[in-house]
């Protein structure tokens, strides 16, 4: 099997590897056209490899173009599990939705960019001086309820099956990414929360994503799930995302 890959290091130790910087794949369409399948190209590649040259690409396009934005991310999640969203509004910044955020939301409410990872762009707003900020910065309102945990649950999927999970946990800020200094925990990870990941993104055809959900009064929630997740929790179960790649693609046969 043939493949192209636009990120050498998310594709280390595959076989049949061609790797080609993402500006230059017009210069190495013939490449392109020559592989069986291309992996992690960036968001801006593929409307043009997957409709154009029609294309396989790994991740799923849904998981590449979901997980480039929150606002589509969401609307996505509604669409398929309404009850594992937060209560959350998408609203474009005016005086009139500024109000109402704060006539719908009691302090302290999460404010969130809509795109972002490894925790930043995540904001908890306690007052109106803070959420002023926020609008100041940003068009566009992503508004999420304030949800009082102490851990959440990293759930990583490849393929139509998850590879790895655990806890994140960090005393110290509301965020539990393990760049904002979150702990992994392994122990007690409930079966049913991983189940919820998994059958979320079967329905979303999501082959490549960390979800992020937690769990508060028994109901489980998912907050977001990143396609370029991070690998720190791998390398402590000694798990190769790489290898579970290959399977999925078939590179082992």
């Amino acid at each position: 099997m043939k493949l192209v890959t636009f990120n050498p290091f998310r594709t280390i130790g595959l076989p049949g590897l061609h790797y080609i910087k993402p500006e230059n794949m017009f210069a190495e369409k013939q490449q392109i056209e020559e592989a069986d399948v291309c992996l992690f190209p960036e968001n801006w590649q593929v409307n043009a490899l997957v409709y154009g040259m029609k294309k396989k690409i790994f991740p799923s396009i849904q998981s590449i173009q979901l997980g480039f934005n929150k606002i589509e991310m969401t609307r996505a999640l509604w669409s398929v599990a309404p009850e594992l969203v937060p209560k959350t509004v998408i609203l474009g910044r005016n005086r009139d939705t500024f109000q109402k955020v704060l006539n719908d939301f009691p302090f302290p409410f999460v404010a969130k960019e809509v795109r972002s990872s490894m925790g930043r762009g995540v904001f908890l707003i306690e007052n109106e001086k803070q959420f002023r900020e926020y609008s100041d910065q940003n068009p566009t309102y992503y508004i999420q309820e304030y949800l009082p945990i102490e851990r959440d649950l990293r759930v990583c999927i490849v393929g139509d099956k998850a590879i790895a999970s655990y806890w994140r946990e960090n005393k110290n800020t509301f965020k539990n990414n393990v760049a904002q200094g979150g702990r992994i925990i392994f122990d007690d990870v409930p079966e049913e929360a991983v189940q919820v990941a998994v059958d979320t993104a079967k329905s979303l055809g999501i082959d490549h994503a960390g979800f992020d959900l937690i769990v508060v009064d028994d109901q489980y929630y998912i907050l977001e799930f990143n396609t370029l997740f991070g690998n720190q929790g791998f390398q402590e179960l000694n798990v190769s995302v790489e290898q579970e790649i290959a399977k999925y693609l078939g590179l082992n046969k």
